[in-house]
């Protein structure tokens, strides 16, 4: 049987969840998994069920649950569990977290299809060809930042990326570009935001002598490094430790905060509530 996985968000009221399995019962529809959330502060109602159905197709299925959607002023995608998540990486000259995300990818950890991995300098064109992705060069300057956000883009659109990951591309993106990829860019910032956001944030750290230092994945907005939420980790350091040393032993953790947060999306497990994330893991 075709699995699926329906992500959904309304207003909350009584009934939802015995009217969505009632809605998948009558199409002979089989729950595998599901799990739900009631914001008291919005009011609303998350969910999000996978299920498997052959009774009715898929395209009929959709116009079916948006008659059904209408009735409780839901929010609502459906996606099926067999189609890899098309994905576009970006990156510039710190390759730890594209490296992670490649090797992972390719030993069947995370359910994407990498189809092109954009970079503003050269160096690993090399690392892409060994995963035979596409690589783009695409310098970047003050002068030809539009240009090259156009030629992104271009590429970003011609593979029909459903997902772009800034896997430690060090680039801040124009407030054009953000609107254009809301919802579907991930960006890790070697930081536990809200703390020492923008540039350098080990530099900051270090120089307020923190005990923590950690990593935060988060979807990109035009707000530098102020976006949803996704997922955190920390490490201990102590005074002993050089910048250096913070710069190196984030690497492990940014990785790891990425990789979690990639997973859990492209398994359409991130739901957003305004500038918050409801996760379902």
């Amino acid at each position: 049987m075709t699995a699926y996985i329906l992500n959904l968000s309304c207003p909350d009221r009584q009934g939802i969840v015995h009217a969505v399995s009632g809605f998948l019962l009558e199409r002979k529809g089989n729950i595998e998994e599901a799990a739900q959330y009631n914001d008291p502060d919005t009011g609303l109602f998350f969910m999000r069920v996978q299920f498997a159905c052959d009774a009715v197709g898929q395209d009929e299925l959709r116009a079916q649950l948006a008659t059904f959607a209408d009735t409780f002023g839901m929010k609502w995608t459906l996606h099926d569990t067999t189609q890899p998540m098309r994905t576009v990486l970006m990156v510039s000259k710190e390759g730890h977290c594209l490296n992670d995300l490649l090797f992972r990818v390719k030993s069947g950890l995370l359910p994407l299809d990498i189809r092109a991995i954009i970079s503003n300098h050269r160096e690993f064109y090399q690392l892409a060809a060994s995963y035979n992705v596409p690589f783009h060069h695409i310098p970047v300057t003050a002068a030809t930042k539009a240009q090259a956000e156009a030629k992104a883009y271009e590429v970003i659109e011609a593979e029909g990326a459903e997902l772009v990951v800034l896997a430690r591309y060090m680039q801040i993106l124009s407030d054009d570009l953000c609107k254009k990829l809301s919802g579907r860019a991930i960006n890790i910032h070697h930081s536990f935001l809200p703390s020492f956001k923008g540039a350098k944030p080990y530099y900051q750290a270090h120089d307020r002598g923190v005990k923590l230092i950690g990593a935060t994945a988060h979807y990109v907005t035009a707000d530098l490094d102020e976006g949803p939420i996704i997922e955190q980790d920390v490490a201990r350091v102590d005074h002993s430790k050089t910048v250096e040393d913070f710069t190196a032993q984030g690497r492990d953790t940014e990785s790891q905060v990425l990789a979690r947060a990639v997973k859990w999306h492209s398994e359409h497990r991130v739901l957003l509530n305004g500038h918050k994330t409801v996760i379902f893991k």
